[in-house]
């Protein structure tokens, strides 16, 4: 039975059409899968403001008990005991971790000890998974006019696209949390200015825009949520705002937050800093408007050359050359 069922496999996969309608089958799933899921999406805001109201009542707690007894109580979720004994058995911390994988991970938005776990864990079973599913494939399915160490070689490079995966996918989350920050950061400064002036505090104008910008860019309601809760409990307010700017790892929130500091330090107008960082802010999304759109014509010449020239040809000439074979 076992053997039927292997032949079955590879003659599945060694079917060319049937493996392009497999295919086809999988794409068109997909596309319908992405139209129909925006609609089947729940409230990510309202999910991730429980979160982060789940982490200031650990904060609070965790205060509490360090006053208490002066202990540091560990109130983080611990990963899972599989991951976590494979990677405190081949001691991958050593061998595959780093402070820049740290630091991408918090960049990312993963802030808990078990997500550098989980990273440790997916780099190392990523290319090993890959290997031995190439190898099979490629050794068993194709059958192909290549040398064994040929074979062996494609085999490796696989392995090596897997040891990669992991970390271009953290950056790749990076990447478009950043981006969310970094648009909505200058509507979030302009409400911060206007609540500060208003006379609120800087723990109210913080819960306030994080109440407001949750529509705009979720990571940052959250990030602003948190550094309330930080304000609110932590016993140096300093270390808050060093916090936010190394959660958020942009250079326009550290000079926000060096002027929130440099407020409680010196005693400095609130209001008249923010009012200069908010139009410095407005002024460099403009220009980074201004670069794409000035990045548009060059992008396009070639598209316009392959695509769209030939079919003009087409419509102008095509008249004329049927006037022409007709008289012939």
């Amino acid at each position: 039975m076992l053997g039927q069922a292997f032949d079955l496999l590879l003659h599945v996969l060694q079917d060319k059409r049937l493996l392009t309608t497999i295919l086809i089958s999988i794409a068109t799933a997909g596309t319908l899968f992405g139209l129909v899921l925006p609609y089947l999406q729940g409230d990510d805001l309202s999910r991730r403001m429980k979160a982060v109201a789940l982490e200031r009542n650990k904060i609070r707690q965790r205060e509490r008990e360090r006053a208490s007894r002066g202990e540091t109580v560990a109130l983080r979720k611990s990963p899972k005991a599989y991951m976590r004994s494979i990677v405190d058995s081949l001691d991958l911390r050593r061998w595959l971790g780093s402070n820049d994988a740290k630091r991408q991970l918090m960049l990312a938005g993963y802030r808990s000890p078990s997500a550098m776990v989980t990273f440790l864990f997916f780099r190392l079973a990523s290319p090993i998974v890959l290997f031995l599913f190439t190898l099979f494939y490629v050794f068993v399915v194709l059958k192909l006019d290549y040398s064994p160490m040929v074979k062996f070689l494609g085999c490796l490079f696989f392995a090596f696209v897997g040891f990669k995966l992991p970390e271009l996918v953290l950056s790749n989350k990076m990447q478009k949390r950043q981006l969310s920050l970094r648009r909505a950061w200058p509507d979030a400064l302009d409400l911060m200015l206007i609540c500060v002036e208003s006379g609120m505090s800087v723990e109210h104008a913080f819960r306030k825009v994080a109440t407001e910008i949750g529509t705009a860019s979720v990571p940052l309601a959250e990030e602003l949520t948190l550094t309330t809760a930080e304000l609110s409990y932590l016993p140096d307010r300093r270390t808050a705002y060093d916090n936010l700017a190394t959660r958020t790892g942009l250079s326009v929130v550290q000079s926000v937050t060096t002027a929130l500091i440099q407020a409680e330090r010196y005693g400095t107008p609130l209001g008249q800093a923010l009012r200069v960082l908010a139009q410095e802010n407005r002024d460099m999304r403009m220009m980074e408007a201004e670069k794409k759109a000035a990045k548009l014509p060059p992008m396009l010449t070639v598209p316009m050359i392959l695509f769209f020239l030939p079919v003009l040809f087409v419509v102008i000439m095509g008249p004329a050359m049927i006037q022409v074979l007709k008289l012939k």
